[in-house]
């Protein structure tokens, strides 16, 4: 086209026009940046800075030195949070029956051994224990009396035996006289005798016969001595063992009586009391428990920590109930035995399907040190025991 028919030759561009311009130019690179990271997403992500791969490698560096130094210092140590605070607990219960008259104690109290807790009224035992001495008694004085007849037989029977020997001797001179007298009168002519002296002959040998035949039997009688003297001997043990019996008697109600007072077998502290002054009690109703202040840990590991574990290793304990008390302590021993062993219901692994579960051995650790008075431990806390294996 000629110059002249160009409209806009000559003409300069307008404010607009060059704001516009620019414009265009400022947004084509993003415009572009913006396809690039379409195009990156549709593909590959865009590369990380070197400041992003530095964080990791720093990230990872401490993770691993932490883990390590975690496995270095634990692996000689093994631990278990099921365990628990123990001690023996005596429970305090009633040999007779009857009232409280007297309770010395209330809950929580520490006692000392000997100190008396409660009173039963003692009134029926005080009877029967009368009762039992006037038994005694008088079984004492019947078996004296035996005694004393004892010591009579040994004497009164020889002497009875000899004397009916005596007596026999004598009854027999007797008849040797009067059976020679009857031979003399029968042997007589009639006309120097009479019939009376023959008949009184006759009778006086037939007299000496009989009272032969009766120290005879005197004799037989009096011959068991020693049989006599034996059945006054047993009847001398039979009261002696009455005696015996009625001592026991004795001693057995002096016991019961006794027993009405109640009095600490140990050093300790009252625990779960459910006695009150005025309550009726039974023989054998658990009347209180007392713990005693000797104390350990039970702690049940399971079975694969106790391959280095042995008596006397060091043992740091952790108290829940306590976060800043920590006691210091040993192993004393292992139970010979898991805990599943000594249950109600012990499992019987030859029946049925058997499915392996981890068992878990009670081990007992004895506490050394760091035990607080002012913060006490009852038995059944909760508390993590550390166990060094070195």
């Amino acid at each position: 086209m000629p110059y002249g028919d160009d409209p806009h030759r000559g003409e300069r561009p307008g404010p607009r026009d060059d704001v516009q311009s620019r414009s265009g130019d400022a947004t084509g690179p993003r415009q572009q940046n913006r396809e690039d990271g379409r195009d990156r997403r549709d593909g590959e992500a865009a590369p990380r800075s070197p400041r992003m791969w530095i964080i990791l490698g720093l990230v990872a560096l401490v993770a691993a030195i932490g883990g390590g130094w975690h496995w270095y210092a634990t692996r000689d140590q093994e631990s278990t949070d099921d365990a628990y605070t123990d001690g023996r607990a005596v429970v305090v219960a009633a040999k007779v029956a009857g009232y409280v008259t007297e309770l010395n104690v209330t809950d929580n109290q520490p006692v000392r051994a000997g100190q008396v807790l409660l009173r039963i009224d003692p009134r029926d035992y005080l009877a029967a224990r009368d009762q039992a001495q006037g038994r005694l008694d008088s079984a004492r004085a019947q078996r004296d009396n035996a005694r004393v007849a004892l010591e009579l037989a040994r004497i009164v029977y020889p002497a009875r035996l000899a004397s009916a020997q005596a007596q026999r001797t004598a009854a027999q001179a007797v008849l040797t006289r009067a059976r020679a007298d009857l031979r003399r009168q029968q042997g007589l002519p009639r006309a120097a005798t009479t019939q009376t002296a023959l008949d009184e002959s006759t009778a006086g040998a037939a007299q000496a016969e009989a009272q032969l035949a009766q120290a005879e039997a005197a004799v037989r009688q009096a011959e068991p001595v020693a049989q006599n003297i034996a059945q006054a001997e047993a009847q001398l043990r039979e009261l002696e063992g009455q005696v015996a019996q009625a001592e026991a008697q004795l001693r057995q109600a002096e016991v019961n009586l006794s027993y009405c007072t109640l009095v600490a077998p140990q050093d300790g502290t009252v625990t779960k009391r459910n006695v009150e002054r005025g309550n009726f009690v039974n023989a054998g109703a658990s009347l209180m428990s007392l713990v005693s202040p000797e104390l350990w840990v039970t702690a049940n590991f399971k079975e694969s920590q106790l391959d280095r574990m042995r008596p006397g290793q060091k043992v740091r304990i952790s108290v829940d109930a306590y976060p800043g008390l920590d006691l210091r302590g040993h192993v004393d021993s292992l139970q010979m035995g898991s805990g599943g062993r000594f249950s109600a219901f012990p499992p019987e692994n030859a029946t049925g399907n058997f499915v392996k579960i981890v068992q878990r051995v009670p081990v007992k650790i004895v506490i050394d040190a760091g035990v607080d008075p002012n913060r006490p431990l009852p038995l059944g806390l909760s508390v993590v025991p550390t166990v060094a294996l070195r």
